[in-house]
């Protein structure tokens, strides 16, 4: 049983407090804190409400003190569920869900997300997506897809963030038979894939060894429209150089060069760097010279095997 005052009174001194103060999400999460630690639900909700009234945001902290003991968490609940302002109730949620999630009390805050389905607060693919983040960095793939089937019996979609998330996880590990799955599911259920997505599947073929399917993915990715991240350019560029494919690397930084001169200069100058690490300084040198003729910026790391930096060093 929940005392009266945790649902019925809200400290004056919380009132008070603005009196001297501007507004913030900041001040908001430290009075918020401060009462969930003393068990003052009340002022817990009525400043939940406040915020949201005042253009305060809930962040990553506002529900920090819960992780001091996660006993409270009934209590804690019972009072939000009494929060007036639709939004303000369904945002509050959101953000203990979120926070859960990160101090991988994954169960409990699964909990917090049925909830919110089955009281329709409004919970979305986003409700959801921190308790797979959680789940998927751990590799508990079972318990990411037993989210998955909690998302549709409370007639909610994973959206393509919910899926990159487990399938980061397989990739990761270089399970690119249950990355394929996962894609194919995708696909089943008309969900887009995204540059995150293929940077995944960049990454799984690479992990697993498989350069050329790396490559593939990348050609269907361009063929999709899709604007390839930094990052997916380095995998393969890391695996071709490892694996001795030192031509091929190469080709491969200059087949997507043109388009991007930013880009241009991270790609080249990431294959220098990885030429430089394997100690083929030849190598890495044609690849800063031709950065020079492309006039790409070249960043201090690799200016040592530029040959126009070299000059001008020795004239001065």
């Amino acid at each position: 049983m929940i005392p009266l005052r945790r649902l019925n009174k809200a400290a004056p001194i919380y009132n008070a407090f603005f009196s001297t103060q501007i507004p913030s999400s900041a001040n908001y999460d430290d009075l918020i804190n401060a009462a969930g630690k003393q068990g003052d639900f009340a002022s817990v909700r009525h400043l939940l409400s406040k915020r949201l009234s005042q253009g305060c945001l809930n962040t990553n902290k506002t529900f920090k003190f819960i992780a001091t003991d996660v006993s409270i968490l009934d209590d804690l609940l019972q009072n939000l569920a009494a929060i007036d302002d639709w939004y303000a109730k369904k945002h509050a949620h959101d953000s203990l869900v979120a926070q859960l999630a990160n101090l991988h009390r994954t169960a409990e805050a699964l909990r917090v997300a049925e909830i919110m389905g089955r009281k329709n607060y409004g919970a979305t693919a986003a409700t959801f997506n921190p308790i797979l983040n959680a789940l998927a960095k751990k590799k508990d793939m079972s318990a990411a897809w037993r989210v998955v089937d909690a998302m549709r019996a409370c007639n909610v979609n994973p959206n393509t963030t919910s899926f990159n998330y487990i399938l980061t996880a397989y990739c990761f590990t270089g399970d690119v038979a249950s990355a394929a799955d996962t894609l194919v599911r995708m696909e089943e259920e008309g969900v887009k894939a995204d540059a995150i997505t293929y940077d995944a599947l960049v990454l799984g073929a690479c992990r697993a060894g498989k350069v050329e399917g790396a490559v593939a993915v990348m050609r269907r990715m361009v063929d999709d429209g899709v604007v390839a991240l930094f990052s997916t350019h380095g995998h393969i560029i890391k695996e071709m150089v490892g694996c001795g494919y030192y031509a091929a690397a190469l080709d491969y930084v200059r087949m997507y060069a043109g388009r991007d001169g930013k880009l241009d200069a991270e790609t080249f100058g990431y294959l220098a760097r990885r030429f430089k690490y394997v100690k083929r300084i030849a190598e890495a040198e044609s690849v800063v010279k031709e950065m020079e003729k492309r006039g790409l910026q070249i960043e201090n790391g690799l200016k040592d095997l530029s040959p126009s930096f070299l000059l001008r060093d020795t004239e001065n």
